[in-house]
């Protein structure tokens, strides 16, 4: 099963999600605003991605914080990413626990769902 996180009101999760239907992939969509994100989630993210790329550190979130919020290690990116997940790289797509797609780029997505993968 897949599922893309993210935020609804984010103009790359809109332009993915356009893509998305565009093709007829069918996605299960979490919410970070209205249904949070848990630690087990993100420690699972971090076995395939450093946390440097799971946060969107050129997003106004990551902008307004202060340099002494701002993490310097996975342990401290756990932390803002449940306190403020809105900071975490968007759309981010997973299937069985495995991130697929991290971000929107059209070119990626064609490769990624090429196959006739229906995402649900």
């Amino acid at each position: 099963m897949y599922t893309l996180y993210a935020i609804p009101n984010c103009d790359t999760v809109k332009k993915a999600r356009t893509w998305l239907a565009g093709r007829g992939v069918e996605y299960r969509f979490h919410d970070y605003k209205k249904q949070g994100i848990d630690s087990k989630t993100i420690e699972q993210w971090l076995t395939q991605k450093p946390w440097e790329e799971l946060v969107n550190r050129s997003g106004l979130t990551w902008k307004k914080l202060s340099d002494a919020d701002k993490p310097t290690s996975a342990a401290g990116a756990i932390v803002l990413m449940m306190e403020k997940p809105s900071v975490i790289r968007r759309p981010l797509i997973e299937a069985d626990g495995q991130i697929i797609a991290l971000g929107f780029n059209e070119s990626a997505y064609q490769e990624t769902f090429s196959d006739g993968t229906t995402v649900l």
